[in-house]
């Protein structure tokens, strides 16, 4: 008996795991837009229903991995040790999982969603709600952790100009992998603008975008 918690959970993430990798075959043989959820059902032998329990739109089957990121990397700043600040923790996590980006498979599987993500508004639309909603995560984090309002300002701003961070690099590395660049070289380049990007941030923007002349 002591044995059924754990088989139970075993063949719940079997069935989570076949379901995703079902949809990701359906969606790169024919698109985003042209696969449904009866049919990611259907091939995957499963109910509607189940794939529902699992995933509430077609969307988080696409961007189950994009969303479990964003929650690592906001508990990455509420589990922050003592002593480091906000943006440290923040830069310590985007920077340790850029090194995944060496990998010649990871750099297809983004090669891939890109294309996928470049052919559909759904998901162009579905990706920017994730952003938001991990940017107003961060930032209520950081609001509650300064004794601060939930609509706090300063706390918005800050965890903006991280997710910023994160974004762009987001889009940099896609268009970077589809046009050509793996391996080392891509990890590299993206470790590299990452840190220029942190490091204006730790500096702060009084000096930065001064103009010495009109236009």
């Amino acid at each position: 008996m002591g044995t059924e918690p754990g088989l139970r959970e075993r063949k719940k993430r079997q069935t989570r795991e076949l379901i995703v990798a079902t949809a990701r075959r359906l969606f790169a043989e024919r698109g985003f837009d042209a696969v449904t959820v009866a049919e990611v059902a259907r091939v995957a032998d499963v109910s509607e229903g189940t794939v529902f329990n699992y995933f509430p739109t077609k969307e988080d089957l696409f961007y189950g991995g994009m969303e479990a990121f964003e929650a690592e990397l906001v508990d990455a700043v509420r589990q922050r040790p003592a002593g480091e600040s906000v943006l440290r923790a923040f830069r310590r996590f985007v920077l340790d999982r850029s090194g995944t980006l060496a990998d010649e498979g990871v750099a297809e599987v983004i090669a891939r969603a890109a294309r996928l993500i470049g052919a559909s508004r759904a998901l162009q639309g579905r990706e920017r709600e994730i952003a938001a909603e991990s940017t107003n995560a961060l930032a209520a984090l950081i609001a509650q952790e300064a004794g601060a309002r939930a609509d706090d300002v300063e706390a918005w701003a800050v965890a903006n100009a991280l997710m910023g961070v994160q974004r762009a690099l987001v889009v940099h590395v896609r268009a970077e992998v589809l046009g050509g660049r793996r391996g080392p070289r891509l990890a590299t380049d993206a470790r590299s603008r990452a840190e220029r990007a942190f490091a204006r941030l730790e500096a702060g923007l009084g000096d930065y975008g001064v103009r010495t002349q009109r236009a």
